[in-house]
């Protein structure tokens, strides 16, 4: 078995996760990182984990099905909306973190939200952010199981039987 692309997808993996963090650090002047990190792990670490996975899932259907000669546009349709549903289940996961006083870059951004969406769209997304926020998780594995699919599928016309 080639290690090559379960080296890229633990780095993709751990580069979503340490990116994830970064923005709570950078996000967060009130506290030091330490805490502001340990603020998301502890409130976020099944949404954190779940983007590192679902992120270095990907890359490994995406190189492994490169073997079988699966269509470049399938994979550009599943990383688009696997990173999509990605973006979505973390920013909607810093929501939560917003009242330890992490993130307060994003009470910024929030206040925005009535005149763009409306006072009651603001306020399912404000208070259903968990929900949502693992929504896009399964979103993400969703795209990573239809992936799956299709290689096997292909490799079962390459390889009938």
């Amino acid at each position: 078995m080639n290690l090559k692309p379960i080296t890229k997808s633990v780095m993709f993996g751990t580069i979503t996760v340490l990116a994830y963090l970064g923005i709570v650090v950078i996000t967060t002047p009130a506290l030091d990182p330490l805490s502001a990190v340990s603020a998301a792990i502890q409130l976020n670490s099944p949404i954190i984990t779940g983007m590192g996975i679902g992120v270095g899932v990907q890359s490994f259907l995406s190189d492994y099905s490169k073997k079988f000669g699966c269509s470049l546009a399938m994979k550009r349709r599943t990383a688009g909306g696997n990173s999509g549903s990605t973006a979505v289940a973390s920013f909607f996961s810093f929501f939560s973190l917003i009242p330890l006083g992490c993130c307060g870059w994003w009470l910024y951004a929030i206040s925005f939200l009535p005149s763009i969406f409306g006072t009651g769209v603001s306020a399912v997304l404000i208070n259903y952010s968990q929900p949502l926020s693992y929504a896009g998780l399964g979103i993400t594995f969703g795209f990573n199981l239809v992936t799956y699919h299709k290689i096997r599928q292909k490799k079962k016309q390459i390889r009938p039987g």
